[in-house]
């Protein structure tokens, strides 16, 4: 017994009785919702990395390895799903883990801006640091400037700092600079502003 690629109900004819569709046509309203679903998904890939930098965490280079993973799983995922699809092969499993890839970049996207957004104005932490060194790799999105500094923190070497295009230009390895941090609304401690002391 197969289920129907559209709806998913069991059926044992070629017309499904659920939604009245033949294999084919189910195959066709399969790949137009997984095109739609995959756009929607690769929408938020797209967003993600750019609200990432508006107000960056200070471990937004780990945070960005694993959106990277996540996202090669769930296109590994779709393209496993369309490959099944062809081959009129079960779904439903599949076809519920993807659903569940799909508003993954949205909700990160939201829980960074949320985290920078609703911090408290009041409470930014000074760090006395100096640059190690820079790093500035140009990108389709908004690239990748680092200010790559000293690190505060226990069990850190350096940190990598995300900053604009003017800090970027501003500093030099040696140059001694405090670092302003932030908790987070949701307890990511995120950058914000390096400032020469």
């Amino acid at each position: 017994m197969t289920r129907c690629l559209d709806c998913g109900s069991e059926r044992v004819a070629d017309q499904c009785p659920s939604c009245g569709l033949t294999s084919a046509a189910a195959e066709v309203m399969f790949h137009r919702r997984l095109f739609k679903r995959t756009a929607v998904f690769l929408a938020g890939s797209l967003a993600f990395p750019y609200v990432s930098q508006i107000y960056p965490p200070l471990d937004l280079d780990l945070m960005l390895v694993f959106f990277g993973a996540l996202f090669f799983v769930a296109l590994t995922i779709a393209v496993i799903l369309d490959r099944r699809a062809q081959n009129r092969r079960e779904l439903e499993v599949l076809k519920r883990v993807y659903l569940g890839f799909i508003p993954l970049p949205w909700i990160l996207a939201a829980i960074l801006l949320s985290n920078g957004a609703l911090d408290s104005k009041e409470n930014v932490t000074y760090y006395p640091t100096a640059v190690v060194n820079r790093y500035n790799m140009p990108g389709i999105v908004r690239g990748t400037r680092r200010l790559i500094v000293r690190s505060w923190r226990d069990g850190e070497k350096v940190e990598r700092l995300a900053v604009n295009s003017d800090d970027f230009d501003r500093f030099h390895a040696g140059d001694a600079v405090s670092v302003g941090v932030k908790p987070g609304a949701l307890g990511i401690a995120w950058y914000f502003g390096v400032y020469r002391r």
